[in-house]
């Protein structure tokens, strides 16, 4: 009875893991990915428009970025990372931060996401699958999309950390 209960254990329990891997290595549809996408592009705007023009210069601490160069390097690792590892070409716009207004710093950020939005759309299957080395890590491209889903959220949270510091109430997360 003792060996039964256990293999009867065991069994639960590999089934519980595999449950769990599956879970883990789910992933989401290209047409999800990019509701998501125009989701973070939206979020990010919104938090650009929230940072009172008294605050885009604001940072932190001496090393870290201003506001103004968080939503800026937001933009520019889509178009760096999508140029560098998602097959992207030239995509034809840039910009000057220091002169930069802030509706100059909105447009560019969402031609940026545009970009990134094309340049991953563009990819075939065989493409998106295909393993490469992306910053000493062998990796799929649609883990490199990942990742630049992942770094925009990272960078959008340092600004609504910035923002709050300014007695600004910031917009509302939508993560779907």
């Amino acid at each position: 009875m003792k060996k039964l209960v256990r293999i009867f254990s065991g069994a639960i329990f590999a089934s519980f893991l595999m449950l769990a891997a599956g879970a883990v290595n789910a992933q989401t549809t290209m047409e999800e990915y990019m509701v998501k996408w125009d989701n973070a592009k939206k979020y990010t705007l919104d938090i650009l428009d929230k940072m009172p023009d008294s605050g885009m210069d604001y940072k932190t601490d001496a090393g870290a970025m201003t506001f103004k160069e968080q939503i800026h390097h937001v933009g520019n690792a889509i178009v760096g990372i999508s140029q560098g590892f998602l097959k992207g070409t030239d995509p034809g716009f840039e910009i000057n931060l220091e002169t930069a207004s802030r509706a100059e710093l909105a447009a560019y950020v969402g031609k940026c996401f545009d970009y990134g939005k094309k340049t991953i759309a563009a990819l075939s299957a065989q493409d998106a699958g295909e393993k490469l080395e992306v910053f000493g890590n062998t990796v799929s491209r649609r883990q490199v999309a990942a990742l630049l889903m992942d770094h925009t959220s990272h960078h959008n949270g340092s600004a609504v950390a910035y923002i709050r510091t300014q007695g600004v109430e910031p917009p509302a997360y939508v993560g779907f």
